[in-house]
């Protein structure tokens, strides 16, 4: 068995990354910025008023002046004329600044008459002018990569970009394997299951920007597993679980094997998950996950998930590691690595972490309730209540 560190390792190695494409900008949310954006123009691209009021010339900003409104500025509607002594130009914001303008007096206090407004006592220091050029300028640009938000759209969209380039979505096979499973909503017989894993993998995948194809659930014979993972042919990854242990029936290694797989490794100092199995089948990165749904869901989460970052070409692969505090005094570990299921609770600094009774690699229910995996390093000893704590968040 290898460690999980050495285990990521390497199935980083096999996920070479994607090429990328060019895609609208209405469809680039979530995707992975591979280029460079450029700005194509200043922003805002005149100076701008921050407010509705009026715009003066600064020699007039003075209490009790009246000056003559000679016109009005609009946002996407300018003032054509120049501002000159004495006089204002009605303003909106968002507005273009008038020639010869050089700062906003709120509505509030300029009392209008007629073609006269009236500047009061107080007199603000605050022109409410947005400079040219505030937000950027053109030329600045979006570097890459990284995972574009919505608010990234939104300054791309200003920037006058109307297209990207991005990473093309990672295409990810999901073969669950086994005689026992049945797919939802179909009538188990007495001695099968339901095929739950995938259906949590591909989330997961989809929500890291893959594409899923969901393939037909392979049977426990050298036939049928042939045809499925002959189905997989394009992916760039291919997920398969339960078959990768030792059993009479776990075919996922030699069959593969037989199909030109080169494995990297097999088997892993951790709990759960012990029996994961990676390599490289034609061009597709293959990672054999166990079939215990929890075993599959956190490997998931600790190999898959970082492998389809790297795909993506993002700096960051790796869960990151966060800090709590435990709740509960906890027994010495084992001599595996273990990610045990837990809940966070809200307090004072650091939170709380506290973990399940029950640690079963079969119990979903209680993976549905965690939200974070607790780290426990191999033959690690009794820890205390109040310890800081390494976890990751689900």
């Amino acid at each position: 068995m290898i460690s999980v560190e050495e285990a990521l390792a390497r199935v980083l190695a096999l996920a070479a990354p994607v090429p990328a494409e060019t895609v609208p900008l209405r469809k680039a949310a979530g995707r992975v910025l591979r280029a460079n954006a450029t700005a194509r123009r200043d922003q805002p691209p005149f100076s701008a008023s921050a407010m509705d009021g009026y715009a003066i010339r600064e020699t007039d900003h003075v209490a009790g002046a009246k000056l003559r409104v000679i016109g009005e500025a609009a946002a996407g509607h300018g003032f054509p004329g120049q501002v000159g002594q004495g006089e204002a130009v009605r303003i909106s914001t968002g507005a273009p600044i008038p020639d010869g303008a050089e700062r906003v007096v709120l509505q509030e206090d300029a009392p209008r008459e007629g073609d006269v407004i009236l500047l009061g006592e107080a007199l603000e220091k605050e022109t409410h002018i947005r400079p040219l050029g505030q937000d950027f300028r053109a030329g600045d640009g979006m570097s890459a990569p990284r995972r574009l938000r919505a608010v990234d759209l939104a300054l791309l969209a200003a920037m006058n970009v109307p297209e990207v380039t991005v990473a093309r979505r990672p295409v990810v096979a999901m073969i669950a394997t086994g005689d026992e499973l049945v797919m939802p909503g179909e009538e188990p017989g007495l001695d099968q299951i339901i095929a739950s894993n995938s259906f949590a993998l591909a989330a997961m995948a989809e929500a890291e920007g893959a594409e899923v194809r969901m393939l037909p659930i392979a049977r426990d014979t050298e036939e049928s597993l042939r045809f499925t993972l002959a189905l997989a042919e394009g992916a760039n990854l291919v997920v398969t679980m339960g078959g990768a242990s030792v059993g009479d029936h776990d075919l996922v290694g030699a069959v593969a094997g037989m199909m030109g797989l080169e494995r990297s490794f097999y088997k892993i100092a951790m709990r759960p998950g012990k029996p994961l199995m990676a390599g490289r089948l034609g061009d597709a990165a293959l990672l054999g996950l166990p079939g215990n749904p929890v075993s599959s869901i956190v490997c998931g989460h600790l190999f898959m998930l970082p492998m389809l970052r790297a795909m993506l070409g993002l700096p960051e692969v790796h869960a990151p590691r966060l800090r709590a505090r435990l709740a509960a005094d906890l027994p010495a570990n084992g001599p595996r690595e273990h990610y045990m299921r837990a809940r966070l609770e809200p307090a004072g600094g650091l939170p709380l972490i506290r973990t399940f009774a029950n640690q079963d690699s079969s119990l979903l229910g209680v993976l549905s309730q965690a939200d974070a995996l607790l780290v426990r390093a191999a033959a690690e000893g009794p820890r205390q209540e109040g310890e800081e704590v390494d976890y990751i968040a689900l």
